[in-house]
């Protein structure tokens, strides 16, 4: 299944498929980027399966040069799936996700698309749009 635009709860969504190639570096970030970019849409949702296991160690810099290429091109991005087990492993990755988890800003953590839905309307509550 390819990677593919939806709509999530009326924003336009490039929808990673959850067994496309690996998402580990900035090259990557800058494919999804441009591919949202060109079917107009404004987040990419990467399932937690796409993303190398660097991204959820801090300290390899992985999971900051990914999300610092999204938030260059202003462009949101949700990491979708249950990261429980690298959340419980690392106080540092725990830290980064709730503090994206209590601000409007465009880095998302969701366990499911009914959990992003919820954050997407919170965002719209606040700011007025996703």
């Amino acid at each position: 299944m390819p990677d593919a635009v939806e709509h999530v709860d009326g924003v336009a969504v490039l929808m990673c498929a959850p067994d496309g190639a690996p998402i580990g570096g900035e090259q990557d970030a800058l494919d999804l980027i441009g591919n949202a970019g060109y079917q107009d849409a404004g987040w990419v949702v990467i399932p937690v399966a796409r993303l190398h296991e660097d991204f959820f160690r801090l300290r390899t810099g992985v999971a900051g040069a990914i999300l610092q290429k999204f938030a260059g091109y202003g462009m949101g991005v949700a990491v979708l799936g249950d990261i429980s087990a690298h959340v419980a492993a690392s106080d540092a990755l725990r830290d980064l996700v709730r503090e994206y988890g209590r601000g409007t800003g465009r880095v998302r953590f969701a366990a499911d698309l009914d959990d992003l839905r919820a954050q997407f309307a919170r965002i719209r509550a606040v700011r007025g749009s996703v």
